[in-house]
């Protein structure tokens, strides 16, 4: 667990930020703000963790299903988000769960702070004021760390979602060991990510999987990472 909290914990430049970590149960969130807001991040963390599980006590197919689930005006915020956005990108609610959590705190927290990043297990919501640089963790893909992109403040607030069939607990029927999304909603891009991350068993899909992502409604931005082969399309600005 040290190793991957080393990795993705320095995607990003936060030099000029406050960094503080804040965890519940599986959920373990790495902020950067202006000030450090560990009570009330942990408050919000706290809140949202409270909609989901509760809202699966009574629904536990929302924890288990790998495809869509009906949309439910009735469910928490939180819930409602995940069910929208996994539906628009044909897999299962949870598939968004990390993005969720990291933009419902993010929201919460920008009542405090005009800067914010929330890193969560390398799905991260941001909202900054001066340009950043984000680095693709890829595992034992020799590009890891060596793709950097801009985030423009203009840009901001916006969903940076990675998903790997290499690293980490996430659930993938790929073989991809990065597929990073950008999309101003970080639930979409973590719906996004898992959905493109499915379809490519080897480097030969990268390209037909970049044409199928960027036609999800929302996806503004892609990096395919397949051992040394990347490939990339829409928004996105390389440094």
């Amino acid at each position: 667990m040290k190793h991957e909290e080393r990795t993705y914990r320095s995607l990003i430049n936060k030099d000029n930020f406050i960094s503080f970590n804040v965890k519940i149960a599986e959920s373990d969130l790495f902020i950067s703000s202006d000030v450090n807001l560990k009570n009330e991040a942990l408050e919000s963390l706290s809140k949202h963790r409270h909609f989901l599980e509760t809202y699966i006590k009574i629904h536990p197919e929302f924890r288990t299903s790998l495809v869509p689930l009906p949309e439910d005006n009735l469910a928490p915020p939180i819930v409602r988000d995940m069910l929208s956005k996994s539906k628009i990108c044909m897999v299962g609610p949870m598939a968004s769960v990390a993005g969720a959590v990291s933009e419902f705190v993010g929201n919460d927290l920008l009542s405090y702070t005009k800067n914010v990043i929330i890193e969560n297990g390398g799905d991260i919501f941001l909202k900054s004021k001066i340009e950043l640089t984000v680095s693709v963790y890829a595992g034992e893909s020799p590009l890891s760390y060596k793709i950097n992109f801009l985030i423009k403040p203009e840009k901001t607030p916006l969903g940076v979602c990675t998903s790997s069939a290499t690293v980490g607990p996430s659930l993938s029927f790929g073989k991809a060991d990065a597929v990073c999304v950008i999309s101003k909603s970080a639930t979409l891009a973590d719906s996004a990510a898992s959905a493109i991350g499915n379809k490519i068993k080897s480097k030969n899909d990268i390209r037909r999987s970049l044409d199928f992502g960027i036609k999800i409604p929302g996806v503004t931005g892609i990096i395919i990472i397949a051992g040394n082969d990347i490939g990339t399309i829409g928004d996105v600005q390389f440094v």
